[in-house]
């Protein structure tokens, strides 16, 4: 583990040393402040457009900035000719897999409190009310969601060769399971065998992001969902990060790094 954290740390140096995050985060910021500051016919539920506006924004931003930063990890190593040095430390490939992704998904987490409290700040300024556990909630899976975006980039990235590849590609097959995916058991209904069957195997193999968009939640401030329900989300994520960290071990453990 000493080995990992240590990998993960300079992954998070890395992150803050670049301008992505700085960006992004800016953009978002200006954004939101100049819709604050509209108030149209006066209407008393602005705030909800306001919000929506705003969580939007922060996925994007938080999508881009896992997808980015984990996509030219490994490549980065290779191109800088230190991938050899590293593993020539005692440190074994595995841990370098785990580390690398380790600290891509503690960035995300730094990025998504930062995202998180400027919203929270923004909208108490228009509803005079912050409901600590309904963000709570909504970060956390968040949070756990990315991981399962970092895992299946880290192993784009070494199946693809270029992390500009690696990245589009990851950006189709996330919008394709956020959009499409949830919708796939409705469209195979209409389908014949074999077809319906692949389809239906689709739905039940692909990880179901959509299931850690809790903005509706904030938005129309309903109230919290059951803690185990929580609970299981997050297992089901663990459950996927793993399975996508296993399979960026076996790849990297035949893949010549020279």
């Amino acid at each position: 583990m000493k080995n990992i954290f240590a990998v993960a740390g300079v992954v998070i140096k890395e992150l803050y040393r670049r301008k992505d995050f700085y960006v992004l985060f800016i953009i978002t910021v200006l954004i939101c402040l100049v819709m604050a500051s509209v108030n149209i016919f006066n209407d008393p539920k602005i705030a909800r457009y306001l919000k929506e506006i705003c969580l939007l924004l922060v996925w994007i931003s938080s999508l881009v900035i896992a997808i980015t930063t984990t996509a030219r990890q490994i490549p980065a190593e290779r191109e800088n000719r230190t991938l050899l040095p590293l593993l020539a430390k005692p440190l074994t490939r595995p841990q370098l897999i785990f580390g690398k992704f380790f600290g891509c998904w503690f960035a995300c987490g730094l990025a998504l409190l930062c995202f998180y409290i400027f919203f929270g700040a923004l909208a108490a300024a228009r509803e005079h009310q912050w409901p600590l556990l309904d963000y709570f909630q909504a970060a956390v899976m968040h949070w756990f969601m990315l991981g399962i975006v970092v895992a299946m980039t880290l192993l784009g990235s070494l199946v693809f060769a270029a992390p500009s590849s690696n990245s589009t590609i990851c950006f189709v097959i996330i919008g394709g399971i956020l959009f499409v995916g949830r919708h796939l058991d409705q469209v195979a209904t209409s389908m014949h065998e074999p077809l319906r069957a692949i389809v239906n195997a689709l739905y039940f193999t692909i990880p179901h992001l959509e299931f850690y968009d809790l903005r509706d939640l904030i938005i129309h401030n309903w109230p919290l969902i059951e803690w185990k329900y929580i609970v299981l989300a997050l297992l089901y994520a663990t459950a996927y990060i793993f399975a996508f960290l296993l399979g960026a071990c076996l790849v990297f453990r035949r893949k010549p790094v020279n």
